[in-house]
């Protein structure tokens, strides 16, 4: 299928809120349709000076609108999508789209994977020392903090591209194994640090035993 597109480089996953800063003439026009005809776009993530997954979107409402004609809108993130081709503009539109195709998505993690994975996010926050948002295990899948436990830019797009829960929440694992790690070895390196200089008491050494 066809869809109007507006590259961004940045990953939005489904079920995700997107604010939008609107002030180009040709998203203008986008927004603009969009509200005349319900019509979705998609955000392609650019990366590596390419355009290959992205996520199709939703206009949810448009929440300022400027003297300048400039708007501030909320979008939601629906469906993730290969792009197939692209064209710089639309006929006889300004913006940008091209063909696409979807990904078919899979939950289909275990129970126990999911609260593996859940768990291991919350250590994260503990070894951080952040306040983690309320969630339950019931609400929690793959997209739920993958903006929230420090992946890359890379990461993030390559986390887009796998179509498996159960792929995903692995993907997630593996990292915030690693990120733990990290963060434990920097916790006893801070405490070293914190010592250094302190009064401390040391054993004498014995020297009787000692030849020349």
């Amino acid at each position: 299928m066809k869809l109007p597109l507006f590259p961004l480089q940045s990953v939005f996953y489904p079920g995700e809120t997107v604010p939008l800063h609107i002030f180009e003439e040709r998203y203008l026009q986008l927004i603009h349709d969009c509200r005349e005809d319900a019509m979705t776009f998609g955000i392609p993530v650019y990366i590596n000076n390419k355009l290959e997954y992205g996520t199709e979107v939703q206009l949810v409402e448009v929440v300022n609108t400027y003297e300048s004609g400039e708007l501030d809108v909320v979008c939601v993130a629906r469906q993730v999508f290969k792009l197939l081709s692209f064209e710089n503009q639309m006929e006889g539109k300004l913006y940008a789209g091209g063909k696409i195709e979807f990904l078919d998505s899979e939950f289909n993690a275990s129970e126990a994977l999911r609260k593996e994975v859940l768990q291991k996010i919350k250590e994260l926050y503990s070894l951080m020392e952040v306040q983690m948002p309320p969630t339950t295990l019931e609400k929690f899948n793959s997209y739920a903090f993958a903006h929230k436990m420090g992946l890359s830019f890379d990461q993030e797009f390559e986390l887009l591209q796998l179509t498996e829960e159960t792929e995903r929440l692995n993907y997630i694992l593996t990292h915030l194994e690693n990120a733990i790690l990290v963060l434990n070895q920097i916790n006893r390196t801070k405490t070293v640090i914190e010592l250094n200089g302190h009064f401390k008491n040391f054993d004498p050494l014995d020297f009787k035993g000692l030849k020349n």
